[in-house]
C-alpha cells in the first residue's frame, strides 16, 4: 500500500513521513521518491484514502481518516505550519499496519488451523483453577484490595515453584533454538511504548503511567524493540532472535464471569520471543515462532488449538497474527495462552531500526516479530485444570507434566500444603521480639 508514501511526497516532509509509512513484505524495498518540483494534487487520490479507510474499518480501529483528509487539504493549500504537521503526525501514528491479504475473507472470525488433543478431559465436573489452588493452600486472591489492589494474586509453595519451572522450561527450549536471553527494564519511555503500537493516552489505554512521564511495560517486546532503536544492523546479523522474562503490567479489566480469577490480571510474568529480520525473512520467522510455541505446549500435554486471527484482532502493529488457545476444563472454555505476530516494518520505522543490505550497501528498515513462549497465569490455569485428580478421600492433587519434573527437583505431584496455624505464627513472632 503506497498511500503514505504519496502523503510524504505531497507534504514535502520526507523525514516524518518516511518514519511513519508502513509497507507490506512485497513493498518493503519500494523507496521511490519525488522531488519537490514534481509534487502535485494527483500525488494522493480519493481512492487511496478510501483504501486506507477500508483497512481501518476491517481492523476495527478509530477512523481518523476524515481528519487526515482535512489536514492534508490544508497543507496542500499552503498552510505549511508546525502545528498542522504535528497534528498530522499524531494521527498517522495511530494508523494500523497493512493487513495480510489472506485475512481479508475472514470477516471477524478466526480460522482454526489445527487442534491438538493430548488428554481425555471430563466434559463436566472438573474444578476451576481458583477452587483447586485454594483447596491446596497455594493461592490467594481474596481480600488483597487494601494493600496490593484489585486483580492481584499470590502464588505460594509448590505453585510458585511450578511457575518458575515453566519459565526455566521455556528458556531452555528457546536457548536451544538460538535465542539470546536478555534482562530488560519494566519502566520505559512513553515514546517507545507508542512506537511499538500501544497508545498511552485515552480512556481505553491499557498502559500504567508514572508521575515521571514514563510507563510500566505491558510486555518485554517493547523493551527488546527499544534496545535496537536508532541502530543500523548488518544483514549478516539477521535474523536476530532475543528472549526475555519480565513482569507485564496491564490496566485492562473485565467483568466477564469466564475471565474471573487470574485469567485477566494487572501484572503477570511472561517469557517473550522477539526477532529483527530482513523483509524477506519475516514470513519464515513467524512460522518458526508458531512452531516453537506449538512444540512447547505439545510437550506440556495440554489440549490446544491454533488460530489464524482476523483483521479485527490484529491490534495496531501486526500484519498477521497466530493465537493459541488451550482448553480449560474447569471453566469449560478455550482461553488464549499464546500468540505470535509479524509487525513488518511498523515498529522499525517508528523506532528507526535499520539494516545494511549486503548486496549493495543500502540501508533499509528491518522487520520485527514477537511471540509469547509462556504467559504464566493462563498457562497455569490450563495445566492445573487439565492435570487435576481427586483421591478416594476426596483430596485433590495435581500431576506435574513430565517435561517440568526436572525443574521441580524431581517432584511429580502437587498436594495440599499444610498451612502454619495463625495462632502459632503470632506466638512465634511475639516470642522473638520480646
Amino acid at each position: 500500500m503506497k498511500l503514505l508514501a504519496n502523503v510524504r511526497r505531497l507534504l514535502k516532509h520526507q523525514p516524518m513521513m518516511e518514519r511513519l509509512m508502513t509497507t507490506t513484505t512485497s513493498q518493503a524495498h519500494d523507496t521511490t521518491t519525488t522531488t519537490r518540483g514534481s509534487v502535485g494534487k494527483a500525488a494522493l487520490t480519493s481512492e487511496q484514502l478510501n483504501e486506507l479507510e477500508h483497512n481501518i474499518e476491517l481492523r476495527h480501529h478509530r477512523n481518523n481518516v476524515p481528519l487526515i483528509r482535512q489536514l492534508i487539504e490544508k497543507l496542500q493549500e499552503g498552510a505549511n505550519n508546525v502545528e498542522l504537521l504535528s497534528q498530522l503526525e499524531d494521527e498517522l501514528q495511530q494508523l494500523p499496519n497493512a493487513t495480510n491479504p489472506r485475512l481479508l475473507s475472514y470477516n471477524n472470525e478466526p480460522r482454526e488451523l489445527a487442534n491438538y488433543k493430548h488428554r481425555t478431559l471430563p466434559e463436566q465436573g472438573a474444578k476451576e483453577f481458583s477452587e483447586l489452588a485454594r483447596a491446596l493452600n497455594l493461592f490467594r486472591m481474596d481480600h488483597l484490595g487494601n494493600f496490593t489492589g484489585h486483580k492481584s494474586y499470590y502464588l505460594t509453595g509448590q505453585l510458585a515453584m511450578l511457575e518458575q519451572a515453566i519459565i526455566q522450561y521455556a528458556l531452555q527450549t528457546l536457548r536451544s533454538q538460538g535465542f539470546k536471553l536478555m534482562s530488560v527494564p519494566d519502566i520505559l519511555p512513553r515514546e517507545v511504548i507508542e512506537a511499538c503500537g500501544m497508545r498511552t493516552e485515552g480512556e481505553r489505554t491499557q498502559v500504567y503511567k508514572l508521575d515521571t512521564g514514563s510507563c510500566l511495560s505491558g510486555t518485554s517486546e517493547m523493551a527488546l524493540a527499544g534496545y535496537f532503536a536508532n541502530q543500523v544492523l548488518e544483514e549478516q546479523q539477521l535474523p536476530l532472535k532475543g528472549a526475555a522474562v519480565s513482569r507485564c503490567y496491564r490496566a485492562e479489566t473485565s467483568g466477564l464471569q469466564e475471565e474471573k480469577g487470574i485469567y485477566r490480571v494487572h501484572q503477570f510474568t511472561k517469557v517473550e520471543m522477539f526477532s529483527i529480520t530482513t523483509p524477506e525473512q519475516s514470513e519464515a520467522t513467524l512460522e518458526q515462532f508458531k512452531d516453537t510455541e506449538i512444540a512447547l505446549f505439545k510437550r506440556l500435554g495440554i489440549n490446544f488449538r491454533l488460530l489464524d486471527m482476523p483483521p479485527c484482532e490484529l491490534g495496531a502493529p501486526a500484519y498477521q497474527k497466530y493465537d493459541i488457545e488451550a482448553w480449560m476444563p474447569g471453566r469449560q472454555m478455550w482461553g488464549e495462552i499464546s500468540s505470535c505476530s509479524n509487525c513488518t516494518d511498523y515498529q522499525a520505522k517508528r523506532l528507526n531500526v535499520k539494516y545494511k543490505r549486503a548486496s549493495d550497501g543500502r540501508v533499509l528498515h528491518a522487520h520485527t516479530l514477537n511471540g509469547t513462549a509462556t504467559a504464566i497465569p493462563r498457562l497455569l490455569i490450563a495445566l492445573i485444570e487439565s492435570y487435576q485428580s481427586v483421591g478416594s478421600a476426596g483430596n485433590a492433587s495435581i500431576a506435574i507434566p513430565e517435561v517440568l519434573v526436572p525443574f521441580m527437583n524431581g517432584q511429580r505431584t502437587i498436594t495440599r500444603n499444610k498451612r502454619i496455624p495463625e495462632t502459632k505464627l503470632v506466638k512465634f513472632i511475639k516470642s522473638t521480639t520480646s
